[in-house]
């Protein structure tokens, strides 16, 4: 589950800070032996980059830094990480009137540390204040 909040500072370019925590853990199988794995959290900073396409629909770009933590249980062994990822991505929000809209994205999340890649995708709600 995400949260987002963010700011324009122009019609352009603007800020959005967000939070993630899992839901469900994910079954895993090392070595024969059964565990979970558990999301416990994302939190990220970008920079948005925004182009109106019409007066209800915008395309934007994305780029930032985030940190994400998982823990592993296997066998009554609990092992956790934290990983720290450049994070870029681009989507498109259609409003449907002045303050309720629709937002799909796509984000990568790049881990340093030679940690690997991971992509997201989300198809949101979005309230304007």
């Amino acid at each position: 589950m995400t949260g987002r909040i963010g700011a324009k500072f122009t019609p352009y370019l603007g800020v959005e800070g967000e939070a993630s925590i899992g839901v469900k853990d994910e079954d895993i199988t090392i070595a024969g032996v059964d565990g979970k794995l558990e999301h416990d959290y994302d939190a990220a900073l970008y920079g948005v980059a925004s182009v109106p396409v019409s007066d209800n629909v915008e395309l934007f770009g994305r780029l930032g830094y985030g940190t994400t933590s998982i823990k592993a249980d296997v066998a009554g062994a609990t092992a956790s990480t934290d990983g720290e990822s450049i994070n870029y991505g681009a989507g498109a929000n259609w409003y449907l009137d002045g303050k309720n809209g629709l937002r799909a994205d796509w984000t990568r999340r790049d881990f340093q540390d030679d940690g690997g890649e991971i992509d997201t995708y989300g198809l949101s709600y979005v309230r304007r204040f």
